[in-house]
């Protein structure tokens, strides 16, 4: 499995509310190999972002195995497991949350530093990712100067800036107009061919969907292929 960016095996998570257990995956196996974009469809409330967050590490299976890029989060500790996400993961939301008083290259790099690129590399880094994102014109300009899509693309650049094997995205396109979000998935693409990065997508939008290599459904917690 040591090759492959993220293993997941029998993933079952079940939350309890009011009293009844409510089930929002029954046993997932999904695999992804490096530089694959693999898209996960479901309406709202199918347990799509339940499962991104579980393969994030950012909660815990009932029961089941995941293994990112070799290594088993199970048997980690939560420093061990911040380790692990800042060297293996990345992660897009349909909010941007980019820092409002830095612009677009203090952003990604704060990022990079992070990670731990010493602040010369960590610039560079950034300036490298925006300007294969299509922003080599507006490094300098804050969140509130950019539109929706370059906000956007500005934080495809973040997530990349740990140089992560997989980047997990939460409805990335939620809220952009069919044009930036074709555009979005163009940035993507490319992007996951230039530096071998895997994305795994969670949408409810099918035409996001048909751009990924492998697309899933996920219905009652329980994830199938399509065709």
């Amino acid at each position: 499995m040591s090759d492959l960016a993220i293993s997941a095996r029998g993933i079952v998570k079940t939350f309890h509310e009011n009293g009844q257990n409510l089930s929002i995956l029954g046993g997932v196996d999904l695999d992804v190999a490096p530089g694959e974009v693999v898209a996960i469809l479901g309406v709202s409330g199918s347990g799509k972002s339940t499962l991104l967050s579980i393969l994030g590490t950012l909660d815990k299976p009932d029961s089941g195995t995941l293994s990112i890029a070799g290594e088993d989060p199970s048997t980690m500790n939560d420093t061990a497991l911040s380790r692990l996400r800042s060297r293996t993961l990345g992660f897009m939301f349909q909010f941007h949350h980019l820092l409002p008083d830095l612009d677009a290259l203090e952003n990604v790099a704060l990022a990079a530093r992070i990670a731990g690129l010493p602040n010369r590399d960590a610039t560079e880094r950034a300036r490298e990712l925006l300007t294969a994102a299509g922003l080599g014109e507006r490094l300098h300009h804050r969140p509130g100067q950019l539109s929706g899509g370059e906000r956007q693309r500005a934080v495809l650049a973040r997530a990349l800036a740990n140089h992560p094997n997989v980047v997990l995205a939460d409805e990335p396109t939620g809220n952009l107009d069919p044009v930036n979000a074709r555009r979005l998935l163009d940035t993507l693409q490319d992007l996951s061919k230039r530096f071998s990065q895997a994305f795994v997508l969670a949408t409810h939008d099918p035409e996001l969907a048909q751009g990924a290599h492998r697309r899933f459904r996920l219905v009652e917690g329980h994830l199938s292929e399509l065709p």
